[in-house]
Parts: C-alpha cells; sequence; structure tokens
C-alpha cells in the first residue's frame, strides 16, 4: 500500500510542478482569497505547514473558537487519526489515542502515549487534558513517534498546545460570550497591554458553567425479591430503608449532575526584552473545575431487547453520591531565549505545576441486578452499590529543557538537554457495598490507597540536524538518549478482603449474624456509619487489617532515533520519507498478594501463604515508515497534504484486569461464575504486538472569492499481530455471552502455569481500541457582503467508521464494545459589523442529535455503560474588540 501511496504523490508532485512551474515561491500569500500560510514549531524552528516533512495539524484559536472547542477532547475526530475518551472509572482521566495508540492507565501509575505539551513543555498527567484552551496561537497535533525532539511518552505523537504570546506596541483587548441550551454560559476576555516598547503583559481569562444534561434522581433502592427471600428492611414506622448508603445522599439540582460544566481558568504573561538579543517570558496559569465529572451510562440501544433493557429514557440514572470534581491545577512557565548571533539561538524553558484533585464518584450509577440473574447466584448481593473516592492527591512536576539552536551554511540543527522530575500523592478507595461477588448480607469489599511518595525521573540529551546536501534536497538524523527513574516509598494498601470475617467492614460496630441461622439481618444503609469504609482512609479499616507497604524503584533507559529525507520540488511541492521510532517507559504496580481472597489465603499450584507482586512492565516501543507529499495547487488556492505510514508497535503495555493465576475457592466455582477461581487484579502488563498501516489526507481550498472548504480523510489499520496469552475474564461477561448469541468463553485446561486460571483467545487480526478504519470530515463558509457588514454561514460534517473501545472487538448487538459507524453535522451564522469591532453568531453542535460513545466496557451482568459526547447544543456568541 504503502509504495501505491508513494507513486500516487510523486505523481501528483509532478502534475503540480508541471502546473506551478512558474509559480515562483509562496512566501507571500497575495490575496485573502487564497491559503493563507501557517507556521508549526513540528522541528522546534519555524517553519511553514507545508514545508515541514512531518505529519503535522495546526489548529487556530479561530478555528476553536467556531467549533466551540474548549479543551483538548473537543479535537477528536477532527484531526485524522486522533481520537479522545474520557474515562468514566472515577479518575478524571483523557485517553488521548493517535493511529491506535493510546493508553488506558490514567493513574498516577500510568503513562499517556501521546504526550501532551504546553508551550512547548511536557505536561505528565493525563487530567492535564481536561483544562480550558484559551487565547492560543494554535494547537499542533504530531502524528508518529516523537521520540527525538518531544521525546517523553510519545509513543503515538504529541500535542503541543501554543498560548499567544504579548506584544510590544500595541494596545488591545477581546470579549467574547456565549449562551446556551442547559442554561450554558460562557465568556472570556483578553487584554494586551504593552507597558513600555520592550516590557508587554497579556492578561487572559475565561469562565464556563452548563447543567448536566442528565436525568439525575436520588437513589433510595431497595432489594425486593419475595420470590427468592428477600424482601426490604423497615423502619418503626414501616418505611423502607434503602441498601443503598445513605451517608453522602442528598438532592442536587441540574447545574450540579454529573455531566455539568463548572470550570474557569486565568494566564498572566509577561513578556520582557531586556535587550535586542534577549527576550524572557514569564506566565502564570490557574485552572480550576468544580464541575461533578462523569459516571458510566446504560447503552439504552444495546440493552433493548434484554433484560436489562432501561425502564427510563438513555440519561436516567439514580445516584446515591452525587459527583464531585475538585481540580485545581496551577502552573509557572519560564522562556529566556538568547539570540547568540542572526542564526544561533539558544533557549531555556522550564515550568513547575501542582494539580490537586478531589474526586468522588457514583460508580454503579443506580442499575440495578434483576430477579432471574439473582436466581443463577444465590447467597449473594442483591444489589449494586459501587463508589470510587479521590479523597485526595497532588501531583507536582518539574520540567526543564535547554535547546541550542541554529542553521550554519546548509545546516539547520537543534540540540538540547531534558528533565522533568514529578512526586505523586494519592488517596483512592472504592467501596463495593453491594457487588455480585459479595456475600448475601455483608459489604462485598472497601480498599484505600495512600501513596505518599511516588516519584518519577526522566534524563535526555537531544539533537537533531537538517542538512541541504544538495540543491532542494535535504536529510535529517536526529537522535535521543533518555533514561527513566520511577520509585514508591512507603506506599500503603488496606482492603477488606485481606479479612475472612465478612462483616470487617463494620468494625466491630454491627454484625448481622451467620447466614442460615436464626438472627441474621442482612445489612442496609442504617448499619453504615460515618468513619465505616475506604472514603475515611486507614481509619475507616479495622485495626486487624494492617496494609501492604510498597517499597520499589526501577529505571529504563533508550535510544531513540529519526531519519527523514525530503526534496522540494518546486516551491510549493514537497515529498519526503522518515523512518523514526519511539518508546514509554516501564513501571509497576502496587503490591498486592494474589492468594489473599482464596481458601486459607492460599493459591492454587503454589505453596501456601500469601504470594506478592507489583506487576512490572517494560517500556514499549514503536517503528514508524512515512511517505508524505505536501503542496499547493490551483494558484495557492488549494492544500493538499497526504501521508502514508505503517508502524510496527511492539511491547504493548496494556491496562486492565490481569489474569495471574488461580486460587483455591472457598466456594468451588459454578457454572454461572465459571472464573471464580482467577485471580484478577487491575495491572498492565507487555502483552501484545500490533502492525499499524494507514493514509491521512487534509488541506484546504477556496474556490472562489469569500469561500473556504476544510476537508480530511483518514484510513486506519491498526491490527493485533501476537497476543498470545490474551484471556477473557469476568469484564467480557463470560457467563451471560451464550445467552445473547456471542462466543461463549473457553476455560484452560492444561498444565501449564502460564495460563492457569484463563480464558485463552487468539485475537490476532483484532483492531486496536480507537481506531476506526476511515474517518472524513468536511467543513464549507461562505462570506456575503450585504451593505458593510459581513454575514458567513458555515457547516461541518464529520463521519466515522465503527470503533472499538477493548481489544476483544465483541461484535454482538447487546453487548458489543464498540460504537458504531456515525455522522455528526454542526452549523453556524456569523455577522461581522463594518469595522469588525463585534460579531453575532448563532450556532448549534450536533445538529441530528448523534448519540456516540468515546468510552465503554461491557458489565459483568450483561450490559454495556459508556461515556458519551454531548447532545445537540445550541446558542448565541457575542463578541467584541478594542
Amino acid at each position: 500500500m504503502s509504495l501505491a501511496i508513494a507513486s500516487v504523490c510523486a505523481g501528483m508532485a509532478g502534475g503540480a510542478a508541471a502546473q506551478q512551474q512558474d509559480g515562483g515561491d509562496t512566501s507571500a500569500i497575495a490575496t485573502k482569497d487564497q491559503v493563507a500560510e501557517v507556521k508549526v514549531t513540528a522541528t522546534r524552528h519555524s517553519t511553514s505547514l507545508l514545508k515541514t516533512p512531518v505529519a503535522v495539524t495546526a489548529v487556530t484559536q479561530e478555528a476553536l473558537s467556531r467549533d466551540g472547542i474548549t479543551d483538548v477532547r473537543g479535537l477528536s475526530g477532527q484531526i485524522p487519526n486522533l481520537q479522545l475518551g474520557t474515562s468514566n472509572d472515577g479518575s478524571g482521566g483523557v485517553q488521548i489515542a493517535i493511529r491506535g495508540v493510546s493508553s488506558s492507565d490514567f493513574t498516577e501509575i500510568g503513562n499517556p502515549a501521546v504526550g501532551l505539551h504546553v508551550a512547548g513543555l511536557y505536561q505528565p498527567r493525563p487530567q492535564a487534558a481536561l483544562a480550558l484552551m484559551f487565547d492560543l496561537d494554535q494547537v499542533e497535533v504530531l502524528r508518529g513517534p516523537q521520540g527525538t525532539l518531544f521525546g517523553r511518552n510519545s509513543t503515538g505523537g504529541s500535542i503541543n498546545i501554543i498560548p499567544a504570546k504579548p506584544e510590544f506596541g500595541s494596545s488591545y483587548g477581546t470579549v467574547e460570550t456565549d449562551v446556551s441550551n442547559y442554561r450554558g454560559r460562557q465568556i472570556s476576555a483578553v487584554q494586551n497591554i504593552p507597558v513600555s516598547d520592550n516590557f508587554a503583559l497579556r492578561v487572559t481569562a475565561m469562565k464556563i458553567k452548563r447543567d448536566g444534561y442528565i436525568n439525575q434522581q436520588q437513589d433510595f433502592y431497595a432489594a425486593n425479591f419475595p420470590a427468592l427471600g428477600i424482601v426490604p428492611a423497615r423502619d418503626a414506622a414501616g418505611n423502607i430503608i434503602p441498601d443503598v448508603d445513605q451517608r453522602f445522599n442528598q438532592k442536587v439540582g441540574a447545574d450540579k449532575f454529573y455531566t455539568n460544566k463548572d470550570e474557569y481558568a486565568a494566564r498572566l504573561q509577561a513578556r520582557w526584552k531586556i535587550r535586542p538579543d534577549l527576550d524572557w517570558r514569564l506566565t502564570y496559569e490557574k485552572y480550576q473545575n468544580n464541575g461533578a465529572g462523569d459516571l458510566p451510562i446504560k447503552d439504552c440501544e444495546q440493552a433493548a431487547g434484554t433484560p436489562y433493557a432501561c425502564t427510563g429514557g438513555q440519561w436516567d440514572v439514580k445516584v446515591n453520591v452525587p459527583g464531585v470534581m475538585d481540580m485545581t491545577i496551577d502552573t509557572v512557565r519560564s522562556s529566556l531565549a538568547w539570540d547568540l548571533s542572526p542564526s544561533t539561538t539558544i533557549e531555556y524553558n522550564a515550568s513547575w505545576s501542582s494539580q490537586k484533585r478531589r474526586e468522588i464518584q457514583d460508580s454503579d450509577s443506580g442499575y440495578q441486578p434483576i430477579e432471574s440473574e439473582l436466581a443463577t447466584r444465590p447467597g449473594t448481593s442483591p444489589f449494586n452499590d459501587f463508589a470510587t473516592y479521590t479523597t485526595a492527591s497532588k501531583y507536582v512536576s518539574t520540567v526543564h529543557e535547554l535547546q541550542l539552536r541554529g542553521k550554519y551554511d546548509r545546516l539547520r540543527y537543534v540540540a538540547g538537554l531534558f528533565w522533568m522530575h514529578e512526586k505523586n500523592m494519592i488517596d483512592y478507595a472504592q467501596d463495593y457495598l453491594g457487588a455480585s461477588w459479595g456475600t448475601y448480607g455483608f459489604p462485598a469489599e472497601s480498599y484505600f490507597y495512600h501513596q505518599a511518595d511516588r516519584q518519577s525521573d526522566s534524563k535526555a540529551i537531544f539533537a537533531q540536524a537538517d542538512w541541504e546536501f544538495a540543491p532542494t534536497w535535504n536529510l535529517t538524523v536526529g537522535g535521543r538518549m533518555t533514561r527513566d527513574t520511577r520509585k514508591d516509598v512507603g506506599g500503603q494498601y488496606w482492603d477488606t478482603a485481606f479479612s475472612d470475617d465478612p462483616a470487617i467492614y463494620f468494625k466491630g460496630l454491627h454484625n448481622p449474624g451467620t447466614p442460615g441461622t436464626p438472627g441474621f439481618v442482612p445489612f442496609n444503609s442504617s448499619d453504615l456509619k460515618p468513619g465505616m469504609g475506604g472514603y475515611y482512609g486507614a481509619g475507616g479499616f479495622d485495626s486487624s487489617i494492617h496494609p501492604v507497604v510498597s517499597d520499589d524503584s526501577a529505571s529504563w533507559k533508550k535510544f531513540t532515533w529519526r531519519l527523514g529525507l525530503s526534496r522540494q520540488l518546486t516551491p510549493r511541492d514537497l515529498v519526503y520519507t522518515s523512518l523514526s521510532t519511539g518508546y514509554k517507559a516501564g513501571g509497576f504496580s502496587d503490591k498486592e498478594d494474589i492468594c489473599r481472597t482464596g481458601l486459607n489465603g492460599n493459591c492454587a499450584g503454589m505453596t501456601p501463604g500469601p504470594h506478592y507482586t507489583n506487576m512490572p512492565w517494560n517500556p514499549e516501543t514503536l517503528t514508524n515508515f512515512e511517505l508524505g507529499y505536501k503542496g499547493r495547487l490551483l494558484n495557492n488556492k488549494l492544500t493538499f497534504s497526504a501521508t502514508a505510514f505503517y508502524s510496527r508497535y511492539k511491547d504493548m503495555q496494556l491496562t486492565g484486569g490481569v489474569t495471574v493465576g488461580k486460587i483455591i475457592p472457598k466456594v468451588p466455582c459454578t457454572v454461572t461464575n465459571p472464573y471464580c477461581d482467577s485471580v484478577v487484579i487491575y495491572g498492565t502488563q507487555n502483552a501484545a504486538q500490533a502492525n499499524i498501516s494507514g493514509l491521512e489526507i487534509e488541506g484546504e481550498y477556496k474556490p472562489w472569492p469569500g469561500s473556504h472548504i476544510g476537508y480530511s480523510y483518514s484510513h486506519l489499520k491498526a491490527v493485533i499481530k501476537s497476543y498470545p496469552t490474551y484471556s477473557e475474564d469476568s469484564s467480557i461477561s463470560c457467563n451471560i455471552r451464550e445467552k445473547y448469541g456471542a462466543p461463549p468463553c473457553v476455560a484452560y485446561e492444561g498444565t501449564d502455569p502460564l495460563f492457569a486460571g484463563k480464558f485463552p483467545l487468539n485475537i490476532a487480526g483484532n483492531r486496536l481500541p480507537y481506531a476506526p478504519a476511515n474517518t472524513l470530515n468536511l467543513n464549507a463558509s461562505q462570506d456575503f457582503e450585504i451593505g458593510e457588514y459581513t454575514l458567513t454561514p458555515w457547516i461541518s460534517a464529520r463521519w466515522q467508521d465503527k470503533m472499538y473501545f477493548s481489544l476483544r472487538n465483541l461484535d454482538n448487538p447487546h453487548i458489543s464494545d464498540a460504537q458504531k459507524a456515525y455522522t455528526t453535522v454542526d452549523a453556524a451564522l456569523k455577522l461581522v459589523s463594518p469595522n469588525g469591532k463585534w460579531h453575532l453568531e448563532a450556532y448549534v453542535k450536533n445538529w441530528g442529535q448523534t448519540l456516540a460513545k468515546n468510552y465503554a466496557s461491557v458489565v459483568d451482568p450483561g450490559y454495556v455503560t459508556a461515556s458519551y459526547n454531548d447532545p445537540r447544543i445550541y446558542g448565541i456568541r457575542f463578541g467584541a474588540t478594542w
């Protein structure tokens, strides 16, 4: 495929050369009816987008505002082979995938596979993707491994958010307000202040508020299945006592519903031209999120026709733990550039960032088991009640980068030193008061992690040079040597599963009794008191439970490189090829005894007693080959870029449930619970290899005065080549699959300890998550001059192929781990005043009310929960400048 596409590109380039041989250089665009030149920093130099031999897309602030994009998540699907998903697991994480390469570990343990940078400086935590984007020069999205110049965890690519800079000699400001449905209100303002001819300030701020779009009700559920001998408890007045926890239950308004928005951000920048050759910028930035976060929402379309069909609407949820997302990010950035000569610059960039987050989530959304399900698992919890608590977290990072860049004769170069240090702490807990594996009458499980000192350190030296070794020919050679270190100091983990006492959750303050004996009374919400459970930290656990302590460290090093060859066929036509590598550091999890839930704490086939593991994993690597063409056609009215690529992805880091062995079960496994003796713990493993190939096309067209057409298309084939140890488990609903017509799980019956407790399946050829085969974007606008006013209608359409959310690729109408192909349409109508001092715009996003998932998982009883893109949003914007 790559050779064929290369031939096509070469042919197009030749045609372009024939058409434009008299066109001359394009460094200056003659009229507004031609496509303007865009500068990018993808090579750490400022270069023309269409003369940069890298697969990169630049999105301006104007385009972000028009599309209503306020954070990185809004870019999903707008750029070839870029997909983003919002985690609904209570971690506040954002999953970023480029060309199918991503990471689903949003915790302080994991690292993203796509690097997120602000002003060229690395941001280590995936929660930073939630921060508001405002007052930007542009956003640059680099596709493919950026292991040389951007380095740290850029296996799949990099996103660089570039704020607008203070300007000398010009005082101006802007303000824009936005009012939309769901009581949406948004305002942003910018003021540039030239204090003197060599000192300027820039102050910017933004605030967004919007009600949640779900139908959220309070949850007072009490299990009532008389045929199974399960009836609700009642108080002295005869009122039903809820089974689900009521310690946090309170009525909230729509402004506090899950899916709401309540955010603000501000940035203060100072720029000082100390002398003509020395420029210093200092920035302070603050972001605050006071929203409710997200929660899992059942896919009612897939549930239709099953016993778990929705009894209400798609957005109906019942909540006994209202959402809290209290996240603050404070950042200080400094950039000092010294021009040693007209062709040589040394630049030192540094940042300090502190991210604090407290998040509370109702993780069951009020979805409850049904009688037929309970009949197949007697003696277990008859209700669901899960909650996730990040009671405190603080992630502090410092990043330093020193660059020397310049040009000597026909050689352009950049070399540098990089150092990042991160110190994280988190208090994280989950309460499973009612769960399918819990014993009837008792809380199922509660656990709490206290990681007071989890550190990461990354140091690198890098260099890249571009040599014009012959007229129109350019050779690129670059390399980066990285050393990563990680350590845990005194991490502690408490779990009620450490005890054989089913009533241990109550800390001796309550005991339901012994099932099947007189006096046994299953617990209900009135038995849950403050001070019980993971929300209350270590003090929420009985003193007989002793924590597992993690004191571990590990380090890794890797050399990554880039080779490239390009030719400027004409001043308007570039062809290029490159071979590059990317790398993501290894890691390890919290220490855990894998045998703790077995009979007397024992595993099958192992020596009696505890067996601890911290689930270490190795780095992952990716090698990528590209062929590309970039050019201007039709007298600068059309731009066209095409990139064909092939990647080999090795030692993929896959995060989720990992089957690590078999316990001796306390109660024999049954047909309805075939994996009760499998030890499945949350972690990361190097398990798979994948081959990734595809094509990306994008560009702009201005066919006549006042018109603009934007387009992009991507094709992607990202498939598993080898994953010999893949195992199905409870996350793929083995116990109900046959009932829904899906292939059954098959337990391993052999003697190989590698497959003990597993349900192996050959998934070679399955697609990677977040890797739709095809996507297409088209947008068009036309300026109409009405007297001295300008009226501009704009419309955008995006179509996306089916996309999976897990490697299983389970195609089933009721329990599929996929989002089917869909189309969304956005539109706007903008009126600009005669002098351009104000504008008014009406808009609608997701015009057709398309229901599209961006994150999903199969839930054990037999349905799918997901995070969704926003429903139809419409409103009016007003902006003014001075």
